[in-house]
C-alpha cells in the first residue's frame, strides 16, 4: 500500500492586471496527488481535478485560461459580495437609509461596483498539514464600499483535504452595523471544464421550497412548495428535464435562478445542500454547506462571449452554478434569515464540494 505524501502549495505568477497588479496563482495538491487551483484575483477558483470512474481526471470547475480572458469578459467562479444576489430599493440599517448602486428597477447585483470579483486580495498566508494544503486570502472592503457602512475584513480560506474535499471557508468583522452574505459563483460540469451541457447530468437539493420572485428577480417574501413545479429536485432529476418548462418563474429567470431553502436540522449546521452525478463520468459532486440556501443557477446569461480554458465557448447550461448563500433582499424581508453584521461579532459560514464516483 502506498503511503499518502504530504499536502503542499506552490505560488507562482498569474500575470499582471490593467492596472499594473501582479496576481498569483495557487495550486493545492493533496496527499493523493489530486489539484486544485485558486486566484488572488477575485478569490477565482480555476480548478478542481477529479477523477471519473477510469481514474481519468478533468477540471470540473468552469473558468478561463488566463488573466487577459478573465479582465475582458468578466471573472467566471469568483468570490461575490459584499451582498450575494439581489437587494431591492436599497437597505435601511439601524434606521438610515443606504441607496446602494442599482440598476433601474432598483436591483442592487452582487453588491455593485466595483465587484469583489475584480480585486486582488491580500495572501494571508499558504500552509500544509498532513495531507491537505491551502491559502488564506483577505479582503478588507472599507467604510462606503459599494455604498454599504462599515470597514469589512474578509478572510477567505480554501483547503484541499486528504479526503478529497475542496473546502471554503469565510470568516468577516465589522467596525459597524451592516449587512453581509458572501458566496463564491463556482459552476460547476462535472464531465469537465469546456465539455458541453449539464442537462444529463442528474441533480439532488436538499429542498422542499424556493423564495419566489417579481418579474425583477428579487424575492416576493413567500416561500412556494417546490412539490409539482419545475423546481422539484427532492429526487435525483436531470438538471435539463424541466429547464424549458412555461411555468412563469422559469420564464423569469430563463431557466434556473433561483434561491432554494434548505432542509436544516438547525441553523448554521454543516449539512448536505445538493448533490449532482455526471452519468457517463460517474464523478458526482456532494455540495455541503453551513449557509441557509442555495441559489441554483443554469447560466441563462452566457451565450457564446466566454471562452473556457479548455478553447470552447461557453452558452447557457454549459455550467450549473451553486452559490450557497444568505437569501436575496434578507435585508428588506424580515421573515428571512438576519444577514445584519455587528461590532464584536464575527461572521463564519463554510461550503464543502465532496467528491466521489459513482
Amino acid at each position: 500500500m502506498t503511503q499518502a505524501q504530504a499536502g503542499t502549495v506552490d505560488t507562482a505568477d498569474f500575470g499582471t492586471t490593467k492596472d499594473g497588479v501582479p496576481v498569483h496563482i495557487f495550486t493545492l495538491t493533496n496527499g493523493h496527488g489530486l489539484r486544485a487551483q485558486v486566484l488572488d484575483y477575485g478569490g477565482i477558483v480555476c480548478s478542481v481535478e477529479v477523477p471519473d470512474r477510469n481514474g481519468k481526471l478533468a477540471n470540473v470547475i468552469l473558468c478561463q485560461k488566463d488573466l487577459a480572458a478573465i479582465e475582458a469578459t468578466g471573472p467566471l467562479s469568483a468570490l461575490t459580495g459584499r451582498y450575494a444576489n439581489r437587494i431591492g430599493h436599497g437597505v435601511t440599517i439601524e434606521g438610515k437609509h443606504y441607496e446602494l448602486a442599482q440598476n433601474p428597477n432598483g436591483v442592487t447585483l452582487h453588491g455593485g461596483p466595483p465587484p469583489y470579483s475584480r480585486r486582488v486580495l491580500q495572501t494571508v498566508r499558504t500552509f500544509s498539514h498532513a495531507g491537505d494544503a491551502g491559502v488564506t486570502l483577505r479582503l478588507v472592503s472599507p467604510d462606503g464600499d459599494q455604498g454599504f457602512p462599515g470597514k469589512v475584513t474578509l478572510d477567505l480560506t480554501y483547503t484541499l483535504t486528504d479526503s478529497n474535499d475542496f473546502k471554503m471557508e469565510y470568516k468577516a468583522v465589522t467596525d459597524k452595523t451592516t449587512v453581509f452574505n458572501i458566496t463564491n459563483h463556482t459552476y460547476f460540469n462535472l464531465a469537465g471544464n469546456g465539455s458541453g451541457n449539464v442537462e444529463n447530468q442528474v441533480m439532488t437539493i436538499m429542498a422542499d421550497q424556493v423564495t419566489p420572485t417579481d418579474a425583477f428577480q428579487v424575492p416576493t417574501g413567500e416561500f412556494t412548495n417546490v412539490a409539482g413545479t419545475p423546481f422539484d429536485f427532492r429526487e435525483p432529476t436531470p438538471i435539463g428535464k424541466n429547464i424549458r418548462s412555461t411555468d412563469p418563474q422559469m420564464l423569469i429567470g430563463r431557466g434556473y435562478d433561483h434561491n432554494y431553502v434548505l432542509r436544516k436540522s438547525k441553523p448554521g449546521a454543516l449539512e448536505l445542500a445538493a448533490r449532482i452525478t455526471d452519468p457517463v463520468s460517474g464523478r458526482t459532486l456532494e455540495l455541503l454547506t453551513t449557509e441557509p440556501g442555495v441559489q441554483v443557477y443554469s447560466s441563462n446569461n452566457l451565450n457564446g462571449g466566454v471562452v473556457s480554458a479548455a478553447g470552447t465557448t461557453i452558452r447557457a447550461t454549459d455550467g450549473l452554478a451553486l452559490e450557497t448563500q444568505h437569501f436575496p433582499d434578507s435585508p428588506n424581508k424580515p421573515q428571512f434569515p438576519s444577514t445584519l453584521l455587528k461590532p464584536g461579532e464575527t461572521f463564519h459560514s463554510e461550503t464543502v464540494m465532496h467528491f466521489t464516483v459513482k
